[in-house]
């Protein structure tokens, strides 16, 4: 289940979202620069990773701009361009990016605190990213997300309302978590949780000050302005019929 995109794309220009974005990329295209130079990865991992054993409080911030590879990147940085510009939409610019940071660093310091004396350096936006997605389940329920549903060789786009598909990603980070030590299999699904948890308690204020419960009856729990209206081009491939 891979979500695409939402139907409700931010009346202003996400700023941050798109600053963000760059600069993900160009400390990744930084790390790969450095090509195989062992001493020099080395020195950046150990420098500006967050490492729970080291646990330097600059790492909390640094860490969130690293990627392990492509795949970590783009997935990271397609979850932040869904969910965040409706986040900043509604927070405001400079809001929105401490809301970010913040997130991120509540969400490392779960993971620190689920394997403290782990050595396993940990990278990656998605703990700030996770709570860009608490907030988002918070304030929009019930905004439309297209998903990408793959079961083997079926292939098919639904809409689906984001409590769901928010709630069943927040659901396999918890179980996965509960499943596996805190610094095992690859995955820091503990900053996952925690920066989720995180972004639903500091979106809190916000969603009180435009009305709580109201303010989803006025906007059906979706984004407050009118949804995007999403056209399927057929494809130019010709019909080829096959003889008999």
């Amino acid at each position: 289940m891979f979500p695409l995109r939402d139907h409700n794309p931010s009346l202003r220009t996400p700023f941050v979202v798109y600053a963000l974005i760059a600069a993900n990329v160009l400390v990744f295209l930084f790390t790969l620069s450095l090509g195989d130079d062992v001493r020099a990865l080395n020195a950046l991992y150990v420098n500006y990773a967050l490492i729970p054993a080291i646990n330097d409080p600059l790492t909390y911030v640094t860490s969130q701009f690293m990627h392990g590879g492509l795949l970590h990147l783009g997935g990271n940085m397609l979850f932040l361009w869904i969910f965040g510009d409706n986040m900043e939409d509604e927070m405001g610019h400079l809001p929105f990016l401490a809301f970010y940071l913040a997130g991120g660093v509540v969400a490392g310091i779960a993971q620190t605190l689920s394997a403290p004396g782990s050595e396993i350096p940990m990278v990656g936006a998605s703990g700030a990213i996770a709570a860009v997605m608490g907030g988002y389940l918070l304030l929009f329920p019930k905004a439309r997300v297209d998903v990408l549903i793959i079961l083997v060789i079926f292939f098919r786009i639904f809409p689906i309302p984001a409590w769901i598909v928010l709630g069943a990603w927040l659901a396999l980070q918890t179980f996965s978590g509960i499943s596996a030590p805190g610094d095992a299999g690859g995955v820091a699904y503990w900053a996952h949780v925690g920066g989720f948890v995180a972004g639903l308690v500091l979106a809190l204020p916000l969603w009180q000050r435009l009305g709580g419960p109201g303010f989803w009856k006025r906007t059906a729990g979706r984004p407050p302005h009118a949804e995007a209206r999403y056209r399927y081009s057929p494809t130019s491939i010709p019909n080829v019929r096959r003889r008999r």
